[in-house]
């Protein structure tokens, strides 16, 4: 693509929810709020605080009902997820907006809140290692990388992975140069302290994330069984 300001203004929209990973949201959003003429909604049913998973509070800027349509809509994680899977008003809000944005995202889990609203459906998808094997259940391909790019899905793997995410989404909005501007500007040059990551990590300490991850692990599964639940019982109505 070739490096242009857009004509008229990138709508781009994240979504903020109880309970989100902020990181996943706020990683990109420190690229997305730099682009040439964009315009960055967070997004929430009203404009009043949502405090994150770990107690950050954070201000929506836009509600659900005044929001406009969207060249990008972004989906981040959290435990939060758990409930938003029966919120039956954010689900339909992520069908209506995300289906008609012309780049549909998430970072982490934020890709089971897709898969949940039916719009994964064929699509490859990065998630969370704990979470990924979920995706299958959405009728998604889960796919073990940092950023996976399948048509109009772009999407994350956990958390971190927003940063490197954000830049991608803005390369096919504005072009590389001025991806690799922000990239500059923003020095993202990572250097871990500690080379661990799940390909390299020891199964013993493996073993022991997911033994403590295990309660979370299976509520988030049994929140996209009713999420699942609910979509088979519409689609006799939209017949």
């Amino acid at each position: 693509m070739s490096d242009a300001i857009p004509a008229k203004p990138l709508e781009i929209g994240l979504l903020f929810f109880p309970g989100m990973t902020q990181l996943d949201v706020t990683g990109p959003f420190e690229v997305f709020a730099r682009l040439p003429n964009a315009r960055v909604h967070l997004l929430w049913k009203r404009i009043e605080p949502v405090v994150s998973d770990v107690g950050l509070p954070l201000v929506p800027t836009t509600t659900f009902a005044d929001c406009p349509d969207l060249d990008v809509l972004c989906v981040g994680g959290g435990p939060g997820q758990v409930a938003v899977m029966d919120d039956d008003e954010l689900l339909a809000f992520l069908r209506d907006k995300g289906g008609s944005a012309r780049y549909l995202t998430s970072v982490c889990a934020g890709s089971l809140m897709l898969g949940g609203a039916g719009l994964l459906d064929g699509y490859r998808s990065a998630c969370h290692w704990l979470l990924a094997d979920q995706l299958a259940a959405f009728g998604a391909i889960p796919v073990d990388e940092r950023v996976v790019v399948d048509r109009n899905r772009i999407s994350g793997g956990g958390v971190t992975a927003g940063i490197d995410f954000g830049f991608q989404v803005a390369a096919l909005l504005c072009g590389e140069e001025v991806a690799r501007r922000l990239q500059l500007f923003l020095e993202y040059q990572p250097q871990p302290p500690f080379d661990i990551t799940v390909q390299n990590a020891p199964a013993e300490l493996l073993r022991d994330i997911r033994t403590a991850a295990a309660t979370m692990v299976r509520e988030r599964a049994e929140a996209g069984r009713r999420a699942l639940a609910k979509r088979a019982a519409r689609k006799p109505e939209a017949a």
